[in-house]
């Protein structure tokens, strides 16, 4: 496996991924980090290239020994509202908001960013699985959500979601057609519930 590195050492850069923009229900969720610079963990890597024991396992790590790191969450109305894209944007924005240290340099993982106070960005096509501070945003947005809809499952566990997450798995989609959608669904998006 190839290591991560940073994606430039002149500037603070700050790193961003989301996660739950394909899901049926339940948050977008956005995570920014700035690493220290002697930030070593050879495991770090696109979360979806790493298994939940492993992700669960470099969270802490990642908080630990980072010189800052925010999440941030957008409810399900809020997408129905601006759209999945905008509020992927906007979740990311919030989480730069709640850093510590101000950033130099945003690194965006896709292709696609709105402008955030003046500070440079870039938007890097897999980012997650090329820049470290880009990987280890996305392993704490995926803990993060990932273990919110565990939450949730405890209350709607007909749909699955402590091991479909919210996204349109065959169990999800049947579940909705038998009892329909939640609260946490976004209404917005193509539900088959009849």
């Amino acid at each position: 496996m190839d290591l991560l590195k940073s994606w430039s050492n002149s500037y603070i850069e700050a790193g961003c991924d989301e996660v739950g923009r394909g899901c049926l229900c339940g948050p977008v969720v956005a995570a920014a980090v700035i690493l220290d610079d002697n930030f070593k963990q050879n495991l770090v890597n696109d979360s979806k290239k790493l298994n939940f024991k492993t992700r669960m396992e470099l969270d802490d790590y990642i908080k630990e020994n980072v010189k800052s790191y925010a999440i941030a969450e957008l409810p399900p109305e809020f997408i129905d509202q601006h759209n999945i894209l905008n509020a992927s944007i906007h979740a990311m924005h919030r989480a730069l908001d709640k850093l510590t240290i101000r950033p130099e340099l945003i690194l965006v993982d896709g292709n696609k960013f709105h402008p955030y106070n003046y500070i440079p960005h870039q938007c890097i096509i897999k980012g997650d699985s090329k820049v470290l501070s880009i990987a280890a945003a996305s392993i704490l947005a995926k803990n993060y959500r990932d273990r919110l809809m565990i939450e949730l499952h405890e209350e709607h566990p007909e749909y699955g979601w402590n091991t479909n997450f919210g996204y349109a798995t065959k169990k999800h989609q049947e579940a909705l057609i038998k009892h329909g959608p939640t609260k946490y669904h976004r209404q917005s998006f193509r539900l088959k519930y009849d």
